[in-house]
């Protein structure tokens, strides 16, 4: 199994809930009040048997108009178009821009080979366009042209390939353990978004159950650590791939 982390940069985001590009080596956190400071970070997993996308960040485009998440998997050594999964935690904007391009005032699915995995509850919340975290443009463009494959509960796509309802950030938030030739990496979504919050427990006003989510972050570090998952954090500001480590309640964080 190969695992590439195909990093969008960092952002910050306010109460328009818009994404402002953020350098932190140039740019001072002072001036953006009341706004929180994101990394985006989504994945690429190569199994036997799939090329697999895990979340597809903001769908940003370079100057000359390609996305920056099929530049990044051309540099893994793929090609888009060889993407043969896309799994989704969630479907939050920043989660799912890239699921889609625009071209000639249209906007197509972005992996078209691809059978798109989405938990039905959340397909559902998102088409209500009740809340402005989902822009439904996105996943109409999929319902026309896109292989989708809804699914519930707790299961497995494929051979190896395991989903669970969590329910933690969203109500029908999911997440993803891959087995593959011995070797296991999980994706927790916004539930495991980055190492440091393995380190201190909280129960977060943006998640839709906080305290449960709180539980599962620690759930997930214990069999991180007894199992050996490789985790990959989508929010992470630099290790977006590792190992977790557990000693009596503390964590520690070993780069992939």
């Amino acid at each position: 199994m190969e695992i590439f982390a195909l990093g969008e940069g960092s952002y910050s985001v306010d109460s328009s809930k818009q994404f402002i590009p953020f350098n932190p080596a140039t740019d001072n956190a002072k001036d953006r009040p009341g706004s929180l400071f994101i990394h985006v970070n989504p994945f690429l997993v190569k199994t036997d048997r799939d090329l697999i996308i895990l979340d597809s960040g903001l769908g940003l485009k370079d100057s000359s108009g390609e996305l920056i998440i099929h530049q990044n998997i051309r540099k893994a050594g793929f090609a888009p178009g060889e993407v043969t999964l896309v799994l989704q935690s969630h479907l939050h904007y920043d989660h799912t821009g890239g699921l889609v391009v625009e071209r000639n005032g249209k906007l197509e699915p972005s992996f078209p080979q691809a059978t798109h995995v989405i938990n039905k509850g959340e397909w559902e919340v998102a088409m209500s366009g009740k809340s402005s975290s989902y822009r439904k443009p996105i996943f109409e463009a999929l319902e026309r042209e896109a292989k989708i494959e809804f699914v519930e509960d707790n299961g497995e796509v494929r051979p190896g390939i395991h989903f669970e309802l969590s329910g933690g950030h969203t109500q029908y938030h999911q997440v993803f353990l891959i087995e593959n030739n011995g070797q296991k990496c999980f994706f927790g979504g916004d539930e495991l978004p980055e190492p440091e919050q393995l380190l201190r427990k909280f129960a977060a006003k943006y998640d839709y159950d906080g305290k449960r989510a709180m539980h599962l972050r620690e759930e997930y570090g214990t069999k991180a650590s007894a199992e050996n998952w490789a985790c990959l954090f989508y929010h992470a500001k630099s290790t977006a791939i590792g190992y977790v480590s557990q000693q009596d309640d503390t964590f520690s964080i070993k780069p992939y």
